[in-house]
């Protein structure tokens, strides 16, 4: 059976009809614009506090509100956070999604009146994975002649199942380049095996540490320096040196004439730490007993490190 042709008068009803559904599909979207999304969204958590973030979305008039939902990895259903229609550009997690363990999911829109922007949806975040842990709080140092006493404050509030581990490096600050390490779990510990009378300075971070065996290092404190004492020996030996000075000072003011006692003096001003290691040998040691030639000064050297 042949085609017939449409009528002209149809087609024309056809075309017209096509334009006006056109017009009709432009008009409705001309009538429900859409705000910008919101950007530079992120969740910051910095000693598990935990809040969504982001840039604030620019209009001409009117003021932009914010609406936030959250769902866990449980339960595939948004909530709200009690950020529904603020002005601010940030929202803090309530105490309900702060379990460390949890995944969670977050998004943020844009609305301004009856106008609202697409949703922006998060990354998951958990904070035992994402959090960043800040420095402890070095609460008190005593210094002794060898060693530091260190009493800290951990960064956040434990919670059972916690280890803190403390990654304690330290170095004297004159060879900053030698840095020893030593950790410790302890909020009151000790670094000893110090050099006396000598400045150290040391640094903390903390490390958390749960049940699968995870360890979340955190930022390390900033370099704090104290120094270590003088020891009561070290301290007993300037007093007698002190004293022997001033009697042969005396002796020499009163009879110059006595054979060899201003060089004895002058040998004690010029080289007083050597003279102090002599005090401190025993009487059995040979070197006390030669004279002041360079295997008896050696020897000096090597029992003073002994005292100290």
């Amino acid at each position: 059976m042949p085609c017939r042709a449409l009528p002209l008068s149809f087609s024309l009803f056809l075309l017209l009809l096509l334009l006006f559904l056109g017009s009709v599909r432009a008009s409705g979207a001309e009538s429900s614009p859409r705000l910008p999304a919101p950007k530079d969204v992120v969740v910051y958590s910095y000693n598990f506090r935990s809040m969504l973030r982001w840039s604030p979305v620019k209009v001409d008039k009117g003021l932009v509100l914010y609406t936030v939902l959250f769902k866990t990895g449980t339960f595939n259903q948004w909530d709200e956070v009690n950020c529904t229609r603020i002005t601010q550009t940030e929202c803090s997690l309530p105490w309900s999604l702060k379990q460390r363990r949890w995944t969670i999911f977050l998004r943020v829109r844009a609305e301004l009146g009856q106008v609202t922007s697409d949703w922006v949806e998060t990354d998951p975040f958990v904070a035992e994975r994402d959090t960043t842990i800040g420095p402890p709080q070095v609460n008190s140092v005593n210094a002794s002649s060898n060693s530091l006493l260190i009493r800290v404050t951990p960064p956040f509030g434990s919670e059972v199942g916690d280890l803190l581990q403390y990654h304690v490096s330290y170095w004297e600050n004159a060879t900053s380049t030698t840095k020893e390490e030593t950790k410790t779990s302890n909020t009151l510990f000790k670094i000893d095996n110090l050099k006396e009378s000598t400045l150290y300075c040391f640094r903390i971070q903390v490390g958390l540490m749960r049940y699968s065996d995870l360890q979340l290092l955190g930022l390390q404190s900033a370099p704090e320096c104290h120094r270590t004492t003088i020891s009561e020996a070290t301290r007993n030996g300037y007093v007698i040196l002190f004293l022997l000075v001033l009697t042969l000072v005396m002796l020499y003011l009163k009879d110059p004439s006595v054979p060899g006692l201003d060089a004895l003096v002058n040998y004690v001003e010029d080289d007083p730490h050597d003279s102090l290691s002599v005090l401190f040998c025993g009487e059995e040691s040979q070197a006390c007993g030669s004279s002041l030639d360079g295997e008896g000064h050696s020897h000096s050297i090597s029992s003073e490190s002994e005292v100290t």
